[in-house]
């Protein structure tokens, strides 16, 4: 069973939704969530925020986060999947922000430098990753690592819940 489909599963097991917003990935992590039959009955809205513009007007991501910290940040990827749970009304949320390259990179942010959010249910955990590769080998891969992250924090809030 694939990532995807694990997180499909689950979500309908547990009656729950999901969102995604992206930014480098432009819309791969909602597609292959769409790959899978039955997502219709979890997935509430994908949002694809490439410009800080859309980042702010969509998910709500502060003006001051942008300024200070820069898109491809820690605090941008966490306000990205809070907003995307909150503007589609959804359980859980996973966020993507990075630099997929060629060009972008500098020395304090370099090409490959990718931030994952995940938001399930009040918690949000944000990993850094620095991916090697092409745009395409970057892309795939903060795709992968964020369906990682997101059915590793949905398994997790339902064992909080048994506790």
């Amino acid at each position: 069973m694939t990532q995807e489909e694990k997180i499909v599963q689950f979500l309908d097991d547990n009656k729950m939704s999901v969102a995604t917003a992206e930014s480098c990935t432009g819309g791969l992590v909602c597609s292959k969530i769409v790959d899978v039959p039955g997502a219709s009955n979890v997935l509430n809205e994908s949002f694809i925020t490439y410009s800080n513009k859309a980042k702010v007007k969509l998910l709500g991501v502060k003006r001051s986060t942008l300024k200070k910290y820069g898109a491809v940040s820690k605090k941008c990827a966490k306000q990205m999947a809070e907003g995307a749970a909150k503007a589609a009304k959804s359980d859980a949320a996973v966020s993507v922000t990075g630099i997929a390259g060629p060009g972008g990179g500098t020395d304090e942010k370099p090409v490959g430098l990718v931030y994952i959010g995940c938001f399930v249910k009040g918690k949000c955990k944000v990993k850094k990753y620095l991916f090697d590769g092409d745009r395409r080998q970057v892309r795939e891969r903060s795709a992968e690592e964020a369906l990682k992250l997101l059915y590793k924090c949905l398994k997790k809030s339902l064992d909080r819940k048994v506790e």
